[in-house]
């Protein structure tokens, strides 16, 4: 044991762990172990301890500087972890330049109006420049006295709101830039924690290098909430003072900036007092700043508190069946998470001065016509056919008490103007409009479609027919063409709605909506091309970046040619026909009417080269009307008249060469099981018509439909364009093909006079030959009638 504790003295060094002595040499664990338990024992490694501590040689954890050091790092590692972890919390740097509030939504029209805005939106956003120089140096004197000084927080101005607080014995006074205000606006929530304060200063550092300070000053005084539902300083304006910011005094300038950091408290409207308080605060901050002078305060002070009152812009809403369609369609173009984020600018087609046009256009036919032909209900549509652009809509009669949008929401029978497709489909598959077809009695596989006076023409051409809307030739037609091409043509050009392949589709027996009719009507104006209705140019996100624009592509629906005949057939429609109470005086119509059962339905959809629009007249309980499609073709050119001032005068294709045309459809001609063809009957069709119409203008209402659904099968009635009730001057469609009825006054363009009408007393004198000899069962017409009735080829 000598020997050892001898040893020990010899090499005064501390045994490790690691078995390492004070020179190379290494001993065994085992040894160092029982060495250690010894060495205890004897008292001999404590005393060695005492010999260190007087030496000064203390541990680590018992120096001041360690301790002092480590709490440095350590907070050092909290604080680049805490920052780290905040800024994975916080919105991505290319998130930080948005100019909405998130929840928000703006509609736009065409040339940049608001329509509508939900959540907590802006109406006007403003350039700075469009805002006065005093009114943002109060908004600084009041908020952030060294704005243009800090990097997005300023401690200064912290220890010096909480000095001012203080000796106030109340807040006063808040330590938040501009900059974090704005931050809190864009991006947190109003929630009073640590963390959401932490978030906020660590925002604002971020935004102050990402944005210029005017980038920073213009967006807040855009969004501030400023009370009484007003967003920014131009809501404001309007709200307190109905004036736009230029219009201000420095007074009001200075209540504005004032109502900031406590709106509700400060607000004029409610709390005066309090109001002119803190008005007069901002002056002499404005003047301690030296942005006013003492003289312009002192003015300022004494300027009575005068409100004028208006109710936030926000909340007008303009084209509300328009806008509520928007909203619809917006989920077909952004995803459900960008939609629920909010802050959108929707920019759309929408002409406001067309719709204003639009508006008033239905609003007089239901003020007039409606009360007395028995219609509560009208709806409208103009798109551009070229780039399927929807200029304007009236969905109905008052959004605020029914939001049913009956433009793109009633599925209704558009009666006769779905014969536009069949004898489109014809001319496609290569016949002439001077083809002839009998207009006699007919029954196929037990269907008889019949014409409303039960009078015949006897032989007659596809543009004649057309022109009178005789329901016959229609269905005969559709048999030698087939369902397949016309149903797949209809699709083509725009119609959505599932169509039947059914005898009475050629006489509208298949609901659509006034969209997409209008829409397929349009593919004629642009000679077979049709484009894809809507109603969204682009879809901005927050921080204005477009998300989404339009690019819908014209399809080919129908061939040149053929569209160009149809339009060509269909201004004679116009010109001579049905449709005669649409007629523009500087520039070509074409077009077709439309009556459903009982004139249920009125439709007029018409069109010139540069724009398609619809109209429809009826009840949304579907009551029968004692009206024509005259009203709705009326209705059009009302509104037609107006909206195309200033639109240049565009000539329709001339019509094609018709010898030698080739078809560009197959035409898959159906095979009736059963066709009975009946002999017209041998009497006086000119006297029966006359008496029956002089007849009807007596009867009621009642009277006439109890008699028309005796005459007609209820499959009949729905595919038959019948007007129940004539008016002075007035001629219905579903007459059309009673030769009596051209006896009557020549047509004018005029309210009364009804879309559904055959051509002027001169047609009918040269039409008379050939109505005596149908009438009479014998042959077709002389040639020299259709010599008077074609027109030159324009």
């Amino acid at each position: 044991m000598g020997k050892l504790t001898s040893w020990f003295k010899r090499r005064p060094t501390n045994l490790s762990d690691s078995g390492q002595g004070g020179t190379n040499e290494s001993l065994p664990p085992a040894y160092l172990a029982q060495t250690r338990q010894l060495l205890s024992k004897m008292k001999i490694l404590p005393s060695k301890m005492r010999v260190n501590r007087a030496t000064g040689a203390r541990p680590l954890y018992r120096r001041i500087w360690f301790w002092a050091g480590l709490g440095v790092g350590g907070g050092i590692v909290a604080l680049i972890y805490g920052i780290s972890l905040i800024d994975r919390t916080l919105p991505d740097q290319s998130e930080l330049n948005a100019v909405f509030r998130e929840q928000t939504l703006t509609i736009k029209a065409a040339d940049g109006t608001i329509l509508q805005q939900q959540g907590e939106a802006t109406r006007e956003q403003l350039q700075l420049e469009q805002i006065p120089d005093n009114l943002k140096k109060a908004f600084i004197a009041s908020e952030d006295r060294r704005f243009r000084q800090h990097n997005g927080v300023d401690p200064q101005g912290i220890v010096r709101a909480g000095l001012n607080n203080l000796r106030s014995q109340g807040v006063v006074e808040g330590g938040s830039t501009i900059t974090q205000q704005l931050t809190r606006i864009l991006f947190l929530k109003q929630e009073q924690t640590i963390w959401r304060k932490l978030k906020e200063v660590r925002l604002a550092q971020k935004m102050e290098q990402e944005l210029t300070k005017d980038q920073i000053l213009e967006r807040y005084l855009n969004l501030v909430y400023l009370g009484s539902g007003a967003y920014g300083v131009a809501d404001a304006a309007w709200v307190y003072f109905s004036k736009s910011p230029d219009q201000l005094s420095l007074a009001e300038m200075a209540t504005i900036a004032g109502l900031a950091p406590a709106p509700s408290l400060y607000a004029p409207d409610k709390n005066p007092e309090a109001a002119k308080r803190r008005r007069d605060l901002v002056l002499l901050r404005m003047q301690e700043d030296k942005v006013i002078t003492p003289e312009q305060r002192q003015a300022a002070v004494q300027e009575p508190l005068t409100l004028k009152s208006s109710l936030p812009k926000r909340v007008q809403v303009e084209s509300p069946y328009f806008t509520s369609y928007i909203q619809k369609e917006l989920p077909k173009y952004v995803s459900p998470n960008v939609l629920k984020s909010g802050g959108l600018v929707v920019e759309t087609t929408l002409n406001p001065s067309w719709q204003k046009v639009a508006e008033e256009a239905v609003a007089k036919t239901l003020r007039n016509q409606g009360r007395w032909e028995n219609f509560k209900q009208a709806a409208m549509v103009a798109i551009d056919p070229r780039n399927g652009e929807i200029k304007a809509m009236v969905g109905g009669k008052d959004f605020g008490k029914n939001q049913f949008n009956r433009v793109t929401q009633a599925q209704r029978q558009p009666g006769s103007t779905f014969k536009g497709f069949v004898y489109a489909t014809a001319i496609a598959t290569g016949k002439s409009p001077y083809d002839s077809y009998e207009d006699a009695p007919f029954v196929v596989d037990g269907y008889e479609p019949k014409n409303y006076s039960e009078n015949f023409r006897g032989s007659m051409n596809i543009r004649d027919a057309l022109t009178r809307s005789v329901n016959i030739v229609a269905v005969k037609v559709l048999i030698d063409v087939g369902f397949t091409p016309t149903i797949k043509l209809a699709h083509d050009m725009g119609i959505k709605s599932e169509l039947k392949p059914t005898y009475s589709l050629a006489l509208g027996s298949n609901e659509v909506n006034l969209l997409e009719l209008t829409s397929a009507y349009g593919s004629f104006a642009t000679q077979g091309l049709h484009a894809e209705p809507h109603g969204i140019t682009r879809i901005l996100n927050r921080q204005g970046k477009v998300i989404w624009s339009a690019n819908f592509k014209s399809k080919r629906a129908l061939d040149a040619d053929s569209a160009a005949i149809m339009t060509w057939m269909l201004r004679n429609v116009v010109e001579a026909g049905t449709g005669g109470a649409a007629q523009l005086d500087n520039r070509a119509v074409a077009g077709k009417t439309g009556t459903s059962d009982e004139a249920r339905d009125l439709w007029f959809i018409g069109y010139i080269p540069q724009m398609v629009t619809g109209v429809w007249l009826g009840n949304d309980d579907n009551r029968p009307t004692y009206g024509s499609s005259s009203s709705a073709a009326y209705t059009w050119h009302e509104f037609m008249e107006k909206a195309v001032e200033g639109m240049p005068v565009e000539k329709f294709p001339k019509r094609p060469k018709l010898d030698g045309r080739k078809g560009t459809i197959k035409a898959q001609s159906i095979k009736p099981k059963q066709i009975l063809n009946r002999s017209i009957a041998s009497k006086d069709d000119d006297s029966e018509g006359e008496s029956a119409r002089n007849s009807n203008s007596e009867e009621s209402g009642s009277s006439r439909r109890r008699r028309s659904r005796r005459r007609y099968s209820q499959e009949e009635q729905q595919s038959s364009d019948y007007t129940p009730r004539r008016r002075r001057g007035d001629r219905s469609e579903s007459s059309s093909s009673n030769s009596s009825s051209e006896s009557s006054t020549p047509r004018r363009r005029s309210r009364r006079v009804e879309s559904d009408s055959p051509p002027p007393r001169r047609s009918r004198r040269e039409s008379s030959p050939a109505n005596s000899s149908g009438s009479s069962g014998s042959s077709s017409p002389q040639p020299s009638w259709r010599d008077r009735l074609r027109p030159s080829n324009q």
